[in-house]
């Protein structure tokens, strides 16, 4: 299918993580836009093995790297999604907007992405309603347990262990990021009759950041019309923003009638035993496998100084064999190395590169225990963790296998390898905040 303006591909998009990346995934390809997310710069025959899609991403970590780090590795990935010719290109970022000068810096990414394209003004949209996270005159408010929170006083993003939020109005948390000013179209401007004069007199005032606020389906619908107009008036657009990017756009596609009809996804059905890691610190994810444990999977806690210490898979043998124990008999297993933030080790893993060697080591021991039981089904918890994780299972790429609407942005995707052992495996990569009490048993039976 082509766009409006000639191009194959509605829309790039780089992920700050790979759990926000599986989210844009799952959004687009739930409604009729074929979607595939690398983990790396594809080769032409894998590109080539996935099929015609209008949807690329390629999935990346930087919402736990440095500026220096970002620089070196932003900058060609941007230069590559822009070659591609989207008519969109967005740098997506978590919905929490967590990030710091330090770890995550997105104003960093935007200065990045603004010089790779070209581009004074970068759109930005956060709100995303289908997630319970809105914005409103800037300032960024997300639901938890059944409450609305501003950022700053979310019980969990406020005390994030590496990038905690102290900041609700974005504009001020960005700039403390970027030397860039942030300007804003208000849920106001956007009720507005005359909302596309307002937006173009926002954009001729040059910020080098317009925000849009989405509080609801109306406002959301008006962001993706004007981010449309904004892409055609401009022939080519990079946009920052969580996935109510997408979310806004698919609106506007739908009614220009880019999108195809919703594909209808068939549940895989359940699976005897299935194996999931856990780098997690989040409340969310502790009463997850406190659930998991009382259905029937058996847990395996492990000490991360444990993982950031292992040099080989051999170091890793004990806990290995503490995985495999119960899922040879027959049960699924859930290696863990938090229960909530309570449990988190704080100093004795913010070492350089700590977390990271966490993620990798969860990821070797996901790893053997699905080569050694030919698994079909896993998951992996924790938004950084995933990042780190998949990696080690060589794994070039995902589609989505099963959306999860009661969850949305933690599907069930279809592994891409060249390795028979993983080609085809069904896994799901779960951020840290995201999903019911029943998770990872839901993936066990395969429902939605």
């Amino acid at each position: 299918m082509v766009t409006e303006d000639g191009t194959d591909l509605l829309v790039s998009y780089y992920g700050d993580d790979l759990t926000g990346s599986t989210d844009v995934m799952e959004a687009l390809s739930s409604r009729g836009v074929p979607t595939a997310l690398f983990l790396d710069r594809p080769t032409a025959a894998q590109l080539e093995r996935l099929g015609p899609v209008q949807a690329i991403g390629l999935a990346g970590t930087s919402r736990s790297e440095s500026p220096a780090w970002m620089e070196a590795h932003l900058t060609p990935a941007f230069a590559w999604l822009r070659s591609l010719g989207a008519a969109i290109c967005h740098y997506k970022v978590c919905s929490t907007f967590d990030s710091s000068p330090t770890v995550g810096n997105i104003g960093v990414a935007t200065d990045i992405g603004a010089r790779i394209f070209a581009q004074k003004t970068v759109p930005l949209v956060v709100g995303a309603p289908a997630l319970k996270r809105y914005t409103a005159f800037g300032n960024l408010f997300a639901g938890y347990q059944g409450r609305t929170y501003r950022i700053d006083r979310h019980p969990v993003m406020s005390r994030h262990p590496v990038t905690p939020m102290r900041e609700a109005d974005l504009r001020l948390h960005l700039g403390a990021q970027t030397a860039r000013t942030t300007g804003l179209v208000t849920l106001s401007d956007l009720q507005r009759a005359d909302r596309s004069v307002v937006v173009d007199a926002a954009l001729a005032d040059r910020p080098g950041i317009l925000m849009f606020d989405v509080a609801d389906s109306a406002s959301q619908a008006a962001v993706g019309d004007e981010l449309w107009r904004i892409h055609r008036r401009e022939g080519g657009t990079f946009v920052i923003g969580s996935s109510g990017v997408e979310y806004a756009l698919l609106d506007a596609w739908t009614r220009h009638g880019l999108a195809g009809p919703d594909p209808v996804f068939d549940s895989p059905g359940a699976v005897a035993r299935m194996a999931v890691v856990s780098g997690s610190c989040s409340p969310t994810t502790a009463r997850q496998i406190e659930h998991a444990l009382e259905h029937g999977f058996e847990g395996v806690a492990i000490d991360p100084r444990t993982l950031m210490a292992a040099r080989s898979d051999a170091d890793l043998a004990p806990l290995i064999g503490r995985g495999l124990a119960p899922l040879r008999a027959g049960k699924s297993v859930i290696l863990y190395t938090a229960m909530g933030p309570e449990t988190d080790l704080g100093a004795a893993v913010e070492v350089e590169g700590g977390r990271h060697a966490i993620g990798r080591g969860l990821g070797r021991i996901l790893r053997s225990l699905v080569a050694s039981e030919e698994l079909q089904r896993a998951v992996i918890a924790g938004g950084d963790t995933s990042s780190h994780a998949l990696r080690e299972l060589d794994v070039f790429a995902l589609t989505t296998r099963l959306p999860l609407p009661q969850t949305p942005g933690s599907p069930l995707c279809t592994a891409h390898s060249d390795h028979a052992t993983f080609d085809g495996l069904a896994i799901a990569l779960k951020g840290g905040q995201v999903g019911h009490d029943d998770y990872f048993d839901a993936i066990r039976q395969g429902r939605a």
